[in-house]
Protein backbone atom coordinates (compact mmCIF):
# COMPACT_ATOMS: atom_id res chain seq x y z
CA UNK A 1 0.00 0.00 0.00
CA UNK A 2 1.44 3.46 -0.83
CA UNK A 3 1.02 6.52 1.63
CA UNK A 4 -1.45 9.29 0.80
CA UNK A 5 -3.30 11.85 2.68
CA UNK A 6 -7.24 12.86 3.19
CA UNK A 7 -9.34 15.03 4.90
CA UNK A 8 -13.20 15.82 5.90
CA UNK A 9 -14.58 18.46 7.24
CA UNK A 10 -17.84 18.64 9.34
CA UNK A 11 -19.56 21.53 10.72
CA UNK A 12 -20.78 20.59 13.83
CA UNK A 13 -22.87 23.71 14.63
CA UNK A 14 -24.95 23.12 12.14
CA UNK A 15 -24.33 19.68 11.70
CA UNK A 16 -23.37 19.30 8.17
CA UNK A 17 -20.70 18.99 6.11
CA UNK A 18 -18.22 22.25 5.45
CA UNK A 19 -18.60 22.70 2.02
CA UNK A 20 -16.39 25.34 -0.13
CA UNK A 21 -13.96 25.37 2.91
CA UNK A 22 -10.38 26.56 1.57
CA UNK A 23 -7.27 24.42 2.87
CA UNK A 24 -3.75 24.75 2.03
CA UNK A 25 -0.90 22.44 2.21
CA UNK A 26 2.47 22.82 3.18
CA UNK A 27 5.80 20.74 3.57
CA UNK A 28 7.71 21.91 6.17
CA UNK A 29 11.84 21.48 5.83
CA UNK A 30 13.67 22.42 9.16
CA UNK A 31 12.71 26.37 9.72
CA UNK A 32 11.04 26.38 5.56
CA UNK A 33 7.63 25.82 4.77
CA UNK A 34 6.67 25.11 1.47
CA UNK A 35 3.06 25.65 -0.01
CA UNK A 36 1.79 22.36 -2.19
CA UNK A 37 -1.42 22.61 -3.01
CA UNK A 38 -4.37 24.17 -2.27
CA UNK A 39 -7.91 22.74 -2.60
CA UNK A 40 -11.46 22.89 -1.69
CA UNK A 41 -13.97 20.85 -0.03
CA UNK A 42 -16.84 19.50 -1.96
CA UNK A 43 -20.69 19.20 -1.08
CA UNK A 44 -19.83 15.98 1.20
CA UNK A 45 -16.80 18.11 3.15
CA UNK A 46 -14.15 16.38 1.71
CA UNK A 47 -11.55 17.06 -1.54
CA UNK A 48 -12.30 16.05 -5.10
CA UNK A 49 -9.04 14.71 -4.81
CA UNK A 50 -6.60 13.06 -2.60
CA UNK A 51 -4.49 15.80 -0.57
CA UNK A 52 -1.28 13.84 -1.09
CA UNK A 53 -1.93 10.96 -3.83
CA UNK A 54 0.47 8.26 -3.49
CA UNK A 55 2.45 9.36 -6.14
CA UNK A 56 3.33 12.53 -4.62
CA UNK A 57 3.79 11.29 -1.28
CA UNK A 58 7.04 11.10 1.67
CA UNK A 59 7.45 11.04 4.54
CA UNK A 60 7.68 13.95 6.36
CA UNK A 61 6.06 17.11 8.16
CA UNK A 62 3.22 18.41 7.05
CA UNK A 63 0.64 21.26 8.02
CA UNK A 64 -3.09 22.07 6.76
CA UNK A 65 -4.37 25.63 7.14
CA UNK A 66 -7.95 25.25 6.91
CA UNK A 67 -9.62 28.60 6.36
CA UNK A 68 -12.53 28.49 8.30
CA UNK A 69 -13.05 32.38 9.40
CA UNK A 70 -13.94 32.43 5.05
CA UNK A 71 -16.37 30.05 5.44
CA UNK A 72 -17.68 30.65 8.58
CA UNK A 73 -18.58 34.58 7.20
CA UNK A 74 -19.89 32.30 4.09
CA UNK A 75 -22.54 30.35 6.05
CA UNK A 76 -23.69 33.60 8.08
CA UNK A 77 -22.11 33.46 11.22
CA UNK A 78 -21.96 36.74 12.75
CA UNK A 79 -18.21 38.12 13.64
CA UNK A 80 -18.00 41.05 16.24
CA UNK A 81 -14.46 42.56 15.87
CA UNK A 82 -11.80 39.32 15.25
CA UNK A 83 -13.17 36.56 14.40
CA UNK A 84 -12.15 33.83 17.27
CA UNK A 85 -11.29 31.44 14.35
CA UNK A 86 -9.92 32.30 11.34
CA UNK A 87 -7.21 30.10 9.68
CA UNK A 88 -6.78 26.98 11.56
CA UNK A 89 -2.94 25.56 11.16
CA UNK A 90 -2.73 21.73 11.92
CA UNK A 91 0.97 20.61 11.68
CA UNK A 92 1.21 17.16 12.10
CA UNK A 93 4.05 13.62 10.65
CA UNK A 94 3.51 11.35 8.39
CA UNK A 95 6.48 8.73 9.10
CA UNK A 96 4.93 5.56 7.51
CA UNK A 97 4.09 4.27 3.81
CA UNK A 98 0.01 4.30 5.19
CA UNK A 99 -3.30 6.32 4.37
CA UNK A 100 -3.06 9.37 6.59
CA UNK A 101 -6.80 11.14 6.80
CA UNK A 102 -6.68 14.06 9.18
CA UNK A 103 -10.36 15.14 9.89
CA UNK A 104 -11.31 18.43 11.52
CA UNK A 105 -14.37 18.82 13.34
CA UNK A 106 -15.27 22.40 13.20
CA UNK A 107 -17.40 25.03 15.20
CA UNK A 108 -17.64 29.29 15.18
CA UNK A 109 -16.02 29.03 18.96
CA UNK A 110 -13.76 25.48 18.71
CA UNK A 111 -12.53 22.59 16.59
CA UNK A 112 -11.07 18.98 17.38
CA UNK A 113 -8.91 16.59 14.93
CA UNK A 114 -7.78 13.16 15.32
CA UNK A 115 -5.69 10.43 13.11
CA UNK A 116 -8.66 9.00 11.32
CA UNK A 117 -9.31 6.23 9.01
Amino acid sequence: MSGYLTTHVLDTARGCPADGLTIELYRIDGSERHHLKTLVTNDDGRTDAQILPAAEFQAGTYELLFHAGDYLTRTGVVQEGPRFLDVIPLRFGMSEDVHYHVPLLLSPFGYSTYRGS
